[in-house]
């Protein structure tokens, strides 16, 4: 399939936003192909050049795309849950311009024909970018470690056995040791799978609904047991969507200790709680289960502070047979690409951070974690943009996802921030951007013109 390449574009009436530098002003964005070829605040003054295409923000945000670290894609193997048109569709309308899938497909992520099929495909569909990363074992069975080298040479970013935790200490260990010779990076889904045999957080809500429990220590000691081994080899460690108070007191230490380690957290942490399960709602029935309340205070607290670098979708779709059961029997997941913007938006909105900070989250802090050339807004930079507007207010309905999982624990929830354009190199990929009646700018440049 052949892309056509853009011609020269040129956003104009712009709230420029731009993480990596600190900006956050009116502005315009010049773009030409694949590439921004300037920014500033004030690059035209009504005198385009005839062969400029124009689109005027009409005072929108205009940020570098959004960067989802974390994401299922389901295909090769499960595309009844969710395929990968269907992902991509739906990251597009989310604002999202690069993800990162995990390698718990079918077949696994442990060999390089698998990683290239799915970046062979993502680049067939030409619409969000995809990467993926790589298996820590073989069979993510956490026992052998795959052959994580070749893996990384075929384009893998970093390393993860996805929604299983390398729960062996000698073979995390051994994997650290590798990673921390070829500068690779380990992310683990931090969850002692002996005591997180329960569908839901311990406490007393779990026990008046009947229902076993996960215990947040099930969190907390497999995050301590790691930091220990990080130390041990030097190796770099991420933790995935942490979800208690004590795992950000431990990855703080662990950074003031000078260790190489990093985490994020998904949406579904800092703005749910276990109320969310209400009455056996299995749309909240999450891996790792939604915390207590003051867990979730803390979640906000650490992205405020910077102890958590980078805030994901963590996007688990399932289908529809798998939710609808009774709530132990339920599958663990939800879909999250397209109420990632929006719901995070809830941390400016309730004055928690600056708009700024939160894109940061999105942007430039995953793009720095993984080692890609993407999250800002300069020259010579990849187009890959989003125009959004943060008030535009809208309600959460499931059932008009473009995702195949149409299982969210936010459904009917009213959000505030909606995607209007989303660019991926250059090319307009999704659109809903009103028809803005004409400013006195946009008329002296189609004069110009």
């Amino acid at each position: 399939m052949s892309v056509a390449t853009p011609g020269r574009i040129a956003y104009i009436n712009a709230r420029v936003l731009d993480p990596a530098s600190g900006y956050d002003g009116p502005g315009e964005v010049l773009t030409s192909g694949e590439e921004i070829v300037d920014v500033g605040r004030k690059l035209f003054d009504g005198k385009l050049p005839a062969d400029v295409e124009v689109v005027d923000c009409a005072g929108m945000c205009l940020s570098p795309g959004l960067i989802d670290m974390r994401v299922q894609l389901r295909e090769p193997g499960e595309e009844h849950k969710e395929s990968l048109k269907t992902a991509c569709e739906a990251a597009v309308a989310s604002g999202v311009t690069t993800m990162v899938s995990l390698p718990n497909t079918n077949p696994i992520m442990d060999d390089e024909p698998t990683l290239e099929f799915v970046a062979r495909r993502a680049r067939l569909l030409a619409l969000t970018k995809v990467y993926c990363y790589g298996a820590v074992t073989k069979g993510l069975q956490g026992k052998e470690l795959a052959e994580m080298g070749l893996l990384a040479k075929a384009g893998a970013l970093a390393f993860t056995d996805a929604t299983r935790a390398i729960s062996d200490a000698q073979v995390m260990r051994r994997a650290l040791q590798y990673c921390a010779t070829f500068g690779l990076m380990i992310i683990q889904h931090p969850e002692e799978p002996t005591l997180a045999t329960g569908v839901m957080n311990s406490g007393e809500i779990a026990t008046r609904m009947g229902l076993s429990g996960i215990p947040r220590e099930a969190e907390i000691i497999m995050l301590e047991r790691d930091i220990r081994l990080v130390a041990m080899t030097g190796g770099r460690y991420h933790a995935a969507h942490i979800s208690t108070a004590d795992s950000v007191e431990i990855i703080a230490k662990a950074k003031a200790d000078g260790l190489k380690v990093t985490c994020d957290t998904a949406p579904f942490y800092f703005a749910l709680n276990e109320l969310a399960v209400g009455d056996y709602r299995t749309f909240a029935k999450l891996s790792p289960p939604l915390r207590a309340e003051e867990d979730r205070r803390a979640i906000v607290e650490g992205l405020k502070s910077g102890v958590i670098d980078a805030v994901a979708s963590d996007h688990a779709p399932q289908d529809s047979d798998s939710k609808r059961l009774p709530f132990p029997q339920a599958a663990f997941g939800g879909s999250g690409l397209e109420t990632l913007l929006a719901v995070s938006l809830d941390l400016y909105h309730n004055e928690d951070m600056s708009l700024l900070d939160v894109l940061r989250r999105l942007t430039i802090a995953p793009a720095a974690l993984l080692g890609l050339e993407a999250g800002r807004l300069a020259k010579g930079r990849k187009a890959d943009l989003t125009v959004f507007d943060p008030d535009l207010g809208w309600k959460v309905i499931a059932d008009k996802f473009k995702s195949k999982s149409k299982n969210s624990p936010f459904d009917g929830r009213p959000v505030q921030g909606r995607v209007l354009r989303t660019v991926v190199d250059g090319r307009t990929v999704f659109n809903d951007m009103p028809e803005a009646a004409p400013t006195a700018e946009t008329k002296r440049a189609a004069k110009a013109r």
